[in-house]
C-alpha cells in the first residue's frame, strides 16, 4: 500500500494523477465521458474482469464526476489511489 511522507501535503484542489480500479469490464471508449483517463482491462474470458483507469484529473470535483459516473454505470470501485502532483511529485512510496 503506498504511504505518504509526513513532511509532504496531499492537496486535492490542484491537478494529480490518479489510478482507480473497478469490478468489470468498462471499454476503451468511455474514456472521454471519464475526463481522459486512460482505461485498460485485465482478465481472461473466464476470470473477474478488472479495469483500471489512469489520468490527471484537474481538482476534487472532476474525480467525483469519474467516481459518480463508474458509480452510475454499477461497477464496483476497488481502488482510488493518488499517485502524484501535476509537477511530477510522487506521493507515494513502495
Amino acid at each position: 500500500m503506498a504511504a505518504i511522507k509526513n513532511d509532504e501535503k496531499v492537496t486535492f484542489e490542484k491537478p494529480g494523477k490518479y489510478r482507480i480500479d473497478v469490478q468489470g469490464h468498462l471499454d476503451d471508449r468511455w474514456s472521454d465521458r471519464l475526463a481522459g483517463m486512460r482505461i485498460t482491462t485485465s482478465g481472461a474470458e473466464d476470470e473477474r474482469h478488472i479495469t483500471t483507469l489512469v489520468g490527471q484529473l484537474r481538482d476534487q470535483a472532476e474525480l467525483c464526476g469519474v467516481l459518480n459516473s463508474l458509480y452510475n454505470l454499477h461497477l464496483s470501485i476497488l481502488l482510488v489511489q493518488y499517485l502524484h502532483t501535476a509537477n511530477g511529485t510522487d506521493q507515494e512510496a513502495d
